[in-house]
């Protein structure tokens, strides 16, 4: 109860403003005591005294309550507050002199007081206000000590700011901090130590008994995460991290933004720069087309699409529920946004060029894509149709239209294909190249890997299996692929279609590839559980179309550096248009009648580097785990 009552007498506005208001006359009987050397205030004087504590009550009552002082809370009182002090005890200082010259013109009233007056009445105001933020700080007298034993790993800018924050709640004890700064250790941040570096990881849980370790470093190498969860996970700790730099995109680091630490975190890259200026150049202001906008590389694009400020959003989708999802989520985060939100499949000519002549899109970023590799070796036509003939429905159209640019999203599997989606995908790269040069939009392809978590990919397929006790499927112990995360794929395709010129393939940089097995064992490992004693990998052999490595280019596309150190740029391929216009209405017309043979001879003519897989796979049905995608 006496808790209670205490903390109510300190956050109480208007207990603030009646200690606040005490602390006036007490700064002018100070002042007078201090004029006349600590002494006794002479009667002569003490008329003019109790006049300016009169007038000077209710002028510093009405500047202490107009100036947002009580808006603040006492326990986070900090350098704004003692900024609107100043300026309280100052206008305040200078309406009470006004006052009392127009009434008395300052008739037995010191000129030293009127000088110590607004230095003690700051002095006073501010001094109790940090005295309760460094006792809550420091949790003495009443405060607990009954939070979590928390560990926090980096002491640079993130670091300050989550600690800063942990001191602020009771749920939380933070004892130490880790950093591989040499120049930080034995050195303390808010009063908490940094003991060491991160070697010293074990050593600190043990000694201070940690109960959750927090990583504070949301730029951090691969490598260092990876061996810090996993040192956590043996030695049965919590941990929890905050996101990486493109998640959290210059937002506020506090305890609400710690989650658990994923495989994304573990196989994430260094932090890539963005040339915002350019990407907000080309897209502020424009209407801004996403197809297949609620998949996982659409959704994402609509996300930092949005945040560029784009006159119109128009979100293309032919699957309800994912449409529906996109849109909740951007009324609620941008609610300023105009967009559109409009149901449709990229294989209808006739929704398309509605669609075109309804909003007239700027910028249109193509993402909508057949890219399950088995299930599209079990249904070719299925493939060719969406991926190569949507692809062709919708570039025609922004060549009508006079849209300014096209962006389409490739894949790594466009590269020396073994698979029908690998195929279609490069079909549809040849044609945007080829239409560059016959049209005044600027055709733009973008090729990269992997996308951790998008639909399809191995990520949720393995925590499934997980989940279920095991055993994680791995089709060959050899098996590698390039990943990275969707915030930046994504960011990188924004970056792609503000640099490209027409016709050119950026291929992202996706780093080292990495194995699927290795992929696997961590992710059982992050899990909490143990290789082979708790959960068993079995590997079950190549799919249909699946390669063992993936290229990034065919041996004709010499890369070429950028002035983005994490694009490169790939030769296209000219062909001769007539020549191709003919392939793809012959491809078209089979692809219409499924006749699957005819489709992989043709598709074997339009890229010569396709090596179909054998016929009794082909027909194999697409039963088996996702591709990773």
């Amino acid at each position: 109860m006496t808790k209670k009552f205490f903390k109510f007498i300190l956050l109480n506005r208007w207990s603030a403003l009646l200690h606040d208001l005490l602390c006036v006359p007490l700064a002018f009987i100070l002042a007078y005591w201090m004029r006349f050397n600590l002494g006794p205030i002479p009667p002569e004087f003490q008329r003019s005294l109790y006049d300016l504590i009169l007038i000077a009550i209710p002028v510093q009552g009405v500047f202490f309550w107009y100036s947002g002082l009580y808006r603040g809370v006492w326990r986070f009182a900090s350098i704004p507050d003692l900024v609107r002090i100043f300026k309280v005890a100052g206008f305040g200082s200078l309406a009470i002199v006004a006052i009392s010259f127009l009434l008395n013109r300052l008739q037995g009233i010191p000129r030293s007081v009127l000088l110590l007056y607004p230095l003690l009445l700051v002095a006073g105001l501010s001094a109790s206000r940090i005295a309760y933020r460094w006792y809550k700080d420091h949790r003495l007298g009443l405060s607990s000590q009954e939070g979590k034993r928390t560990l926090i790993i980096g002491a640079g800018r993130a670091g300050e700011m989550l600690v800063r924050d942990l001191l602020h709640r009771d749920a939380y004890h933070p004892l130490a901090l880790l950093d591989d700064n040499t120049a930080m250790v034995n050195r303390e941040i808010h009063g908490i130590p940094v003991r060491g570096g991160t070697d010293q990881l074990e050593k600190c849980i043990r000694e201070l008994s940690i109960e959750l370790v927090l990583l504070a470093i949301p730029s951090a190498h691969k490598s260092l995460l990876q061996r810090l969860v996993l040192e956590c996970n043996r030695i049965g700790v919590r941990c929890q991290t905050l996101p990486s730099v493109f998640e959290m995109a210059g937002r506020q680091v506090d305890v609400e933004k710690l989650r658990s630490v994923t495989v994304e975190d573990l196989l994430g890259r260094e932090v890539v720069e963005l040339d915002h200026d350019a990407i907000t150049g080309y897209l502020a202001g424009k209407v801004v087309l996403v197809t297949g906008g609620g998949g996982s590389i659409g959704s994402e694009l609509c996300r930092q699409i949005a945040a560029q400020n784009p006159a119109q959003l128009i979100i293309f989708e032919h699957g309800e529920f994912n449409l529906y999802a996109i849109e909740f989520e951007l009324r609620h985060k941008f609610p300023d946004l105009q967009f559109a939100a409009v149901l449709g499949d990229v294989k209808n000519a006739e929704r398309v060029h509605w669609l075109f002549t309804t909003y007239k899109p700027n910028v249109v970023y193509h993402a909508a894509a057949y890219k399950h590799v088995p299930m599209l070796e079990a249904n070719p036509a299925e493939g060719v149709c969406n991926n190569v003939f949507g692809t062709k429905v919708v570039a025609d159209a922004a060549d009508r239209f006079g849209t300014s640019r096209f962006v389409m999203i490739s894949t790594d599997k466009a590269v020396n294909p073994a698979n029908v989606m690998g195929t279609t995908k490069r079909i549809a790269e040849i044609y945007c190249q080829n239409l560059n040069n016959r049209s005044k939009t600027k055709y733009i392809t973008t090729r990269f890997g992997n996308v951790l978590g998008s639909s399809g990919s191995v990520i949720p397929l393995f925590q499934k299996q997980i989940a279920d006790g095991g055993p994680v499927t791995v089709t060959h112990k050899e098996i590698t692929r390039y990943f990275m995360t969707i915030p930046e794929s994504v960011s990188l395709i924004l970056q792609a279609g503000a640099m490209g010129q027409g016709g050119e393939i950026f291929v992202l940089d996706m780093g080292e590839p990495v194995r699927i097995d290795d992929l696997a064992r961590q992710m059982i490992e992050l899990s909490g559980y143990k290789v082979e004693k708790d959960i068993k990998i079995i590997y079950s052999g190549l799919r249909p179309g699946e390669k063992l490595f993936e290229e990034l280019l065919h041996k004709s596309e010499a890369l070429q550096k950028t002035s983005h150190v994490k694009l490169l740029l790939a030769r296209s391929r000219d062909v001769e248009w007539g020549w191709l216009e003919n392939q793809l209405i012959e491809l078209q017309r089979v692809a219409l009648m499924r006749d699957d043979e005819k489709i992989l001879t043709i598709m074997h003519g339009l890229v010569p580097e396709y090596k179909a897989s054998s016929p009794d796979l082909v027909t194999q049905s697409a039963q088996l785990e996702p591709e990773l995608q």
